[in-house]
């Protein structure tokens, strides 16, 4: 499945819209379990990681995925931590300012992925408060992946 880059505006629009009303451990465990379901579907080789704070709630590695996914996990992860904004939206940011996120954003490219897959969790009254991560895919497909995932999950939610 191939996916079209979105654009900044696209990508700010996508996370004022997936703003939760809330999120607890059975919400970490039941959008983890979306993502898990969603990516057997998809035969993807996944790993997936959700946190809240500095805590992981949910862990998932699918078959065709590695150790390496984690490592990108984190580095997405951290980009979002620091930004407070999906991975692939500060790399977008800088993409449409001509430049790269590794040449000029001045962090550890070791430390620091601005590639897509890491969204933040945005709860209602809060702000960002943790990040669901999936990594395996292309750039663009593991963005749109917890996107749709997001989606399904928050018409679950009451407000």
């Amino acid at each position: 499945m191939t996916h079209t880059a979105p654009t900044v505006p696209e990508l700010i629009a996508q996370e004022r819209r997936l703003t939760l009303p809330h999120f607890g451990y059975d919400d970490a465990y039941a959008l983890g379990a979306l993502l898990v379901s969603m990516a057997r579907e998809r035969h993807a080789p996944v790993a997936i990681d959700i946190r809240r704070g500095a805590q992981q709630l949910f862990h998932a590695a699918l078959p065709g995925s590695s150790a390496d996914n984690d490592a990108w996990i984190d580095r997405k992860r951290k980009v979002v931590e620091r930004y407070g904004e999906s991975s692939y939206l500060v790399g977008t940011r800088f993409r449409a300012k001509g430049t790269t996120f590794e040449d000029s954003s001045r962090l550890d490219p070791d430390v620091y992925a601005a590639h897509g897959g890491s969204f933040p969790i945005a709860v209602e009254g809060a702000g960002v408060i943790g990040s669901v991560t999936v990594s395996g895919l292309p750039q663009a497909e593991d963005h749109a992946m917890v996107v749709a995932a997001l989606e399904r999950f928050a018409t679950t939610l009451d407000g």
